[in-house]
């Protein structure tokens, strides 16, 4: 039996906070923020159960829901590990070896992009530009961005990251305070 995908109280005050900003019948507008909350809040990913649900809390067709949450590479359509890896690869980023970096990581963790290791710790994946044209290559975890990367430095991340991660998940945004 599947648990019922549903926001606690606080949670839902604060997607209402939200959606309150907006005109009646614009409820729409708050669609991005409103799947940030439900991604952090459903272990880091928007299976389509959470995804209706969150169309229901706007009042919109399941599919305007699917469409931005495929659009867009911030949103997890499967399962990740407590630790998403998602290395830039676009431009200014692959000139300067990021498919080094994916393939180190592939290497050190024993999986593909887009896998998670055994453990579900790390989950490999790439997307598009990060905002660190000046630092690339880079890749973010949760809410750190990691610059000017050797593959020596992507041996230390992986390592800081194995010996803090089992603490908490940095698949996690800190979107209470943000909002």
């Amino acid at each position: 039996m599947s648990k019922e995908i549903k926001f606690n109280e606080e949670t839902l005050a604060l997607v209402d906070k939200l959606i309150n900003r907006y005109p009646a019948g614009k409820q729409k507008s708050a669609l991005i923020p409103v799947l940030h909350i439900a991604q952090a809040e459903f272990n880091g990913w928007l299976s389509s159960e959470t995804m209706d649900y969150v169309a229901s809390l706007l009042k919109i067709k399941p599919i305007e829901v699917y469409e931005v949450a495929s659009f867009y590479s911030m949103f997890n359509l499967k399962p990740v590990g407590k630790c998403l890896i998602e290395v830039c690869r676009t431009s200014s980023c692959w000139a300067r070896g990021s498919e080094d970096v994916v393939r180190y990581l592939e290497k050190k963790l024993g999986i593909k992009e887009g896998e998670t290791t055994k453990d579900g710790m790390f989950t490999i994946k790439t997307v598009e530009c990060l905002g660190s044209c000046g630092g690339a290559p880079m890749l973010q975890v949760g809410a750190a961005f990691h610059e000017n990367l050797t593959l020596e430095k992507v041996d230390a991340i992986v390592e800081n990251y194995k010996s803090i991660g089992k603490q908490r998940s940095y698949t996690d945004l800190d979107y209470k305070n943000t909002i």
